[in-house]
């Protein structure tokens, strides 16, 4: 089996699904832009072998890339990035290449364009917040008077929070209009929710393999916009009514034999045509794994190893190893550049350091998410979990 990643470098950690899938006989050709003596010695053993491009983001240099391989090693059974950024380019290349495990160029516009992705989740019977394509103030206005003020804005097709915009009266909204980019925007009515992700690993029969709970106390998009700290936690058991919802999305979406993280709000109150207190809504669907180290954490979590769940899934459709220790909360609380912190890094490694499973300064490009200083800890209850938060984060 042949199996093309995109970019594993990036995020560092990706080199684990190499691993394992080499580990599960599966030749790994890796294709991305970054020097071959710069990659980590566990990617560098991972890999048949590396092709550098000039650029990802030259298609003819990647196509030619992808030729290489499939001249050299033969039919190409699996291309992914496993990465937000490259999941249209990857669609391409299947397509181009004839390569039918995963979604390809006829389907991606439901997984990358939130206006489309809103058409699937109504014939999935998943409730979602009311959506409109805002190109003109006048249809902004008409749109607030049905569902009312505040909206969200966001771009029709982004990666993450990023331009993502809470307008909370008509100031805002002529604001918005007033330096509106040019790209396609869409307004949502806003939701009082909590934000939830489920994240799955899925075989071929849309069956999980894997099934995982996230909590995002503050939205991605408060935290860039406001600049405020991220935290957020994997927990360890998932609701039955999480796992009913993710499952019905996955399938609404068309999507199998994939690592997914899929965005719900959990309703705080009871809400005409989106469902009762304490309900799941949809808001936003990722057919990649959920970024930074929240793999990692998700094995801190459920003491399992989802690198070699994803590699089993693709070498046998099906999962052959089990969890094998006790569950806890896994939680992430970053520090940014110029907050003025209550403790010390001394005190909190004093502290915290027999729970702290990671701890590092992150790369630049992630700080105004993440953060500049991420703590990362494994705990028993959400009690001590809310209380690690506060004394990093205070």
């Amino acid at each position: 089996m042949n199996f093309i990643f995109i970019s594993p470098n990036f995020p560092h950690t990706y080199w684990n699904f190499c691993d394992r899938l080499r580990k599960n006989g599966v030749n790994v050709l890796g294709i991305g832009d970054a020097p071959y003596d710069g990659l980590e010695d566990g990617l560098k053993g991972a890999l048949t072998e590396y092709y550098k491009v000039d650029s990802l983001e030259n298609y003819d240099q990647v196509f030619r890339a992808v030729a290489f391989f499939s001249f050299k090693y033969g039919k190409i059974d699996w291309i992914e990035s496993l990465n937000e950024y490259w999941l249209e380019q990857d669609a391409r290349l299947r397509t181009d290449f004839n390569v039918t495990t995963g979604i390809r160029s006829d389907r991606i516009g439901f997984i990358k364009e939130k206006s489309l992705m809103k058409k699937l989740y109504q014939e999935g019977g998943i409730p979602t917040a009311r959506q409109s394509r805002v190109t003109t103030r006048e249809d902004a206005r008409a749109f607030i008077a049905e569902v009312g003020f505040p909206v969200i804005v966001k771009p029709d097709i982004g990666v993450g929070a990023n331009d993502t915009w809470k307008l909370r009266d008509d100031a805002e909204l002529d604001a918005f209009y007033d330096r509106l980019p040019a790209v396609p925007y869409v307004m949502e009515e806003f939701i009082e929710g909590d934000l939830i992700s489920y994240e799955a690993i899925l075989n071929s029969k849309y069956e999980p393999l894997f099934e995982n709970m996230t909590v995002w106390p503050v939205p991605i998009m408060d935290i860039v916009n406001d600049d405020l700290n991220l935290m957020y936690y994997t927990c360890p058991d998932v609701p039955e009514e999480l796992r009913e919802v993710g499952r019905r999305t996955a399938r609404a979406f068309g999507v199998d034999r994939r690592f997914i993280h899929l965005e719900f709000f959990r309703l705080r109150k009871t809400r005409k045509g989106l469902g009762k207190k304490g309900q799941f809504a949809g808001l936003e669907v990722n057919m990649r794994p959920p970024g930074g180290y929240t793999p990692d954490m998700m094995n801190f979590a459920h003491s399992t190893d989802v690198y070699q769940i994803y590699a089993d899934m693709v070498a046998f459709d099906e999962r052959r190893m089990e969890e094998s220790g006790d569950k806890y909360y896994c939680v992430y609380a970053g520090r940014k550049e110029g907050h003025d912190y209550t403790h010390t890094h001394e005190e909190i490694m004093g502290r915290y350091g027999a729970a702290i499973v990671m701890q590092e300064e992150m790369p630049p490009v992630n700080w105004p998410q993440m953060g500049r200083f991420m703590y990362t800890a494994r705990l028993k209850t959400i009690e001590e979990t809310e209380e690690f938060i506060r004394f990093v984060q205070s």
